[in-house]
């Protein structure tokens, strides 16, 4: 039976196991970077190829559709080639994606790049929380895990002050093209890293798994976990039909539900459109609006910074509540601000306030929380796939909300579209207090024994 719980004694591991989970995060870097960029870009797009609402959000929503392709395509190939792999393809989509946007001389090739782009991201934001949490000491795990969520934070705000800088000269290529310098920085840098011992262990390379293990804890005292990975891969056959099997069914419906919810309260319509927000509110200048962005950007990494030292003290669960609650409030506040007419004359501020709060609420909840967990609670040898198809659910959702956003502002009108985003909040705090477990401290194979004993998952914390 593995005892792989809170009471286990685990190195902390060595300082080389946090150049790793750096180096890995450089995807977060990328994919924050080419999801934000976009915010920017778009008020000089739309002039420059005189688009309509519906060209601008399929624009805006081609790097989605991608991201789903990426996403499908991602899962079986992690488990089949290794994580570290597909973080190096995807690095070298990303270079070429991020080129080929930058000289795009129709819409139908700019909407193509996009798409490629996309691909890139799909595959690396799981992938990469993936291989960082398959190489972590469980009491770091959620630290280490967040320097990607982090990285992806910073990338937003890089995006957001390189299209700030850029912006007096609408230069939406360069806003593109420059993401191709640290796709580069990642290909390398991946090529000295070494996979994960996880999956080198499923792969029945025993010897190089405690190996790369021994390197990365900073001691040659492995045994025990090695001895866990391995009971844990004996009972493991490794096809679909264990991931949609009775036992680890409950792990299926918590990452698929976090995934959806995560996107159906409306984050990426800030992350995408809050230069028009901002705007809405009273900000007239496209340089204006931006810059009141990169402050939104501000607030994300700075609260991520946050979660990353509560995630392993306070735990998953309570940051995850406190979040949700704290992005149903600001929405509602939001809500009311574009609904009382007196409020003209301060509505940028309210908004701002209110978009800040909701940020801020994000990053130490639904943010980190959903790709941490994610990571954590499926079986190793479906690992990869079961967050393929998590990642995919938390995708098609971005893709809907983001290709709908402007759409549900001129049906329900800037009140009604954030109240909406407001109430799907509170159902995501019903979901997330009933069904999502508290893996803090726990180890992989802990929580993978847990499901297999048919336990609920808000009994995984305790004891």
């Amino acid at each position: 039976m593995i005892k792989g719980g809170i009471g286990r004694k685990q190195s902390h591991g060595s300082s080389f196991v946090y150049i790793v989970a750096a180096f890995a995060a450089l995807g977060g870097i990328l994919f924050g970077y080419d999801t934000g960029v976009i915010s920017g870009a778009i008020l000089f797009i739309k002039e420059h190829f005189m688009l309509s609402a519906i060209q601008e959000e399929v624009v805006v929503s081609a790097v989605l559709l991608g991201a789903l392709i990426g996403a499908v395509a991602g899962g079986r190939l992690a488990d089949r080639f290794g994580r570290r792999k597909i973080i190096i393809i995807s690095a070298i989509i990303f270079a070429l994606g991020a080129i080929g946007t930058a000289l795009a001389s129709t819409v139908a090739w700019l909407i193509v790049g996009r798409g490629i782009v996309g691909v890139a991201i799909g595959m690396a934001s799981f992938v990469t929380p993936l291989y960082i949490s398959e190489v972590s000491p469980d009491k770091i795990r959620g630290k280490l895990v967040s320097f990607n969520q982090l990285a992806i934070t910073a990338g937003i705000v890089v995006s957001y002050l390189i299209g700030y800088f850029l912006s007096k000269h609408g230069d939406w290529r360069m806003m593109f093209g420059l993401a191709a310098i640290p796709a580069g920085i990642l290909t390398v840098g991946m090529l000295f890293m070494p996979a994960s011992p996880r999956w080198l262990a499923s792969h029945s390379m025993i010897d190089k798994a405690r190996r790369v293990l021994k390197r990365i804890r900073g001691t040659d005292d492995v045994n025990k976990e090695m001895q866990e990975i391995q009971e844990s891969l004996s009972q493991q056959s490794g096809h679909w039909s264990e991931l949609l099997g009775p036992l680890v069914r409950p792990a299926l419906i918590v990452g698929i539900g976090l995934a959806v919810l995560q996107q159906v309260t409306g984050i990426n319509t800030v992350i995408y459109y809050a230069p028009t927000i901002f705007q809405f509110a009273g900000f007239k200048s496209a340089s204006s609006a931006i810059l009141a962005t990169v402050g939104l950007g501000i607030v994300n990494m700075l609260m991520t910074v946050v979660a990353m030292q509560l995630l392993d003290r306070v735990g998953r669960r309570p940051l995850l509540l406190i979040g949700i609650a704290g992005m149903v409030l600001s929405l509602g506040v939001l809500g009311f601000a574009f609904h009382l007419p007196h409020l003209s004359g301060i509505l940028g501020w309210v908004a701002a306030g209110s978009l800040m709060l909701y940020v801020g609420s994000f990053a130490i909840g639904m943010g980190p929380v959903f790709w941490l967990l994610i990571s954590e609670i499926y079986p190793l040898k479906i690992r990869g796939r079961a967050m393929s198809i998590a990642t995919v659910a938390n995708w098609g959702a971005n893709f809907v909300v983001a290709l709908t956003f402007l759409s549900m502002i001129k049906i329900l009108g800037r009140p009604g579209t954030f109240w909406v985003y407001a109430l799907v909040g509170i159902v995501a705090w019903v979901f997330s207090y009933f069904f999502v477990p508290e893996t803090r401290g726990r180890s992989l194979e802990y929580i993978e024994s847990h499901w297999r004993a048919g336990k609920h998952p808000r009994h995984m914390g305790k004891g």
